[in-house]
């Protein structure tokens, strides 16, 4: 494995958020590098208890050995939708204290050249979270119709030029299949003009085939109202997004579950918290990061 580095972003806010307390029951529903678990950890000393979830083998492997000494942490290899199921197999009835989501790609995963996130690095179209998951970026590229390679574009890029690039996609691969990112990235070179921007022109399209792989958007949707049932009253749910369609999933989310809409949740951010102009200097991706953190106010 390549050497494992990854930021947490708004970790400080993030878990601050969940008033984090000794004897009480807490989910890391996002482990990655384990920034987050570190935190609450230290905050909940021996009577509290961690329950951390993630279905990439690198950053379990990393955040074990760097929390080993915790001995009230259980570590889980499974995706954030199943949590419910988990708890249930543990016996465990409610969560009392709160949950952290970090939806967010890892700095390991984005840059891992043997993994194919990154536009930057020769590898086969892979982008799975998850090692073991049979569907990768390079059955989108291959297989998709080009109507769903422009929705895909479109919907989870915010790409302007998807049009273009899907049918460049499907003439290319009808001589032979696309097989690299260098492949890819060239296609969407050669398929769109050329225009003054801060970022590369293969940003928008591998952030879209990566939200299309793992299936992030759906899982967010899944994940949250799976969860509900589980959560006692006075518990918080926190969440950050880096993505707008992420932010607008959490926030219709709680608006819909709010107390003024006669739910269960009181929304204890008006407005998203995002990264200080410290941390973004620290470290770029941040910028887009968004936090919103609700309480259970009555149970389901």
């Amino acid at each position: 494995m390549a050497e494992f580095k990854h930021f947490p972003v708004m970790s400080e806010e993030a878990t601050n958020a969940l008033n984090c307390a000794d004897g009480k029951i807490y989910v890391d529903a996002t482990l990655g590098g384990g920034g987050y678990a570190s935190l609450i950890l230290e905050k909940i000393g021996k009577t509290g208890r961690l329950l951390a979830f993630d279905v990439d083998d690198d950053a379990i492997s990393f955040a074990a050995e760097k929390l080993k000494h915790y001995k009230n942490l259980t570590i889980i290899k499974d995706s954030h939708v199943n949590i419910k199921k988990h708890l249930d197999e543990l016996n465990i009835e409610k969560i009392d204290g709160g949950i952290v989501y970090d939806f967010g790609a890892s700095y390991h995963q984005l840059t891992d050249e043997n993994r194919g996130f990154s536009f930057q690095k020769e590898a086969p179209l892979d982008m799975r979270f998850d090692k073991q998951s049979p569907f990768s970026a390079y059955d989108v590229v291959n297989t998709y119709k080009e109507s769903d390679l422009v929705r895909i574009f479109s919907e989870y890029g915010e790409e302007r030029f998807s049009k273009r690039i899907a049918k460049a996609i499907v003439e290319k691969r009808r001589k032979s299949p696309v097989k690299t990112t260098t492949e890819l990235v060239n296609i969407i070179l050669e398929s769109t003009p050329r225009i003054k921007s801060k970022i590369h022109p293969a940003t928008r399209v591998f952030q879209a085939i990566r939200i299309e792989v793992n299936g992030e958007l759906e899982n967010i949707k899944n994940s949250l109202v799976n969860i509900m049932p589980k959560l006692k009253q006075g518990a918080i749910i926190s969440a950050v997004t880096f993505h707008s369609a992420e932010d607008r999933i959490v926030k219709n989310f709680f608006r819909c579950n709010s107390e003024k809409t006669g739910g269960n949740l009181k929304i204890l951010t008006k407005k998203p918290i995002c990264a200080s102009e410290e941390e973004i200097k620290n470290n770029p991706p941040s910028r887009s990061a968004k936090l919103r953190y609700a309480q259970v106010i009555r149970e389901k």
